[in-house]
């Protein structure tokens, strides 16, 4: 059996392109399908981007606001590559694939952690002044 991947890759040009693509897409529907992290993390990245791009800050804060989110996508689609892989190796427990795991999931929570800092830095002292306004009468 020949491995798609594999093929891919004697592909030149706009069909090398087409066909990564299509793995591309392919992965995407496999996490939406079945890592409810991603789920989760792609439903506040949809809630927040209208926020940052609705905030009265410059356009590289607002930038970094909206890659801060990216990020932590990016970086939950490799930890559940990641742990795909370790799975695919063996279900069995194991010293080394729960350190992998763990290793995944700690740079998840760091890429998490860079993005809240960053909103907190950003957005904080604007949606603080916009909820601590007293309407004059």
């Amino acid at each position: 059996m020949t491995d798609p991947a594999s093929e891919a890759k004697g592909r030149r040009g706009l069909a090398h392109f087409r066909a990564a693509f299509g793995y591309s897409m392919a992965g995407f529907r496999h996490a939406l399908r079945h890592e409810t992290s991603v789920r989760q993390e792609l439903a506040a990245f949809v809630v927040l981007v209208p926020v940052a791009l609705l905030l009265p800050v410059a356009t590289t804060e607002r930038l970094l606001l909206v890659l801060s989110m990216g990020l932590v996508l990016i970086v939950e689609l490799l930890n559940s590559a990641l742990e795909a892989a370790v799975d695919r190796i063996s279900l069995e427990r194991h010293e080394l694939a729960g350190r992998a795991k763990d290793l995944g999931s700690s740079a998840v929570f760091t890429a998490i952690g860079l993005s809240a800092l960053c909103w907190a830095v950003i957005a904080g002292p604007v949606l603080w002044r916009a909820l601590s306004a007293t309407p004059t009468p």
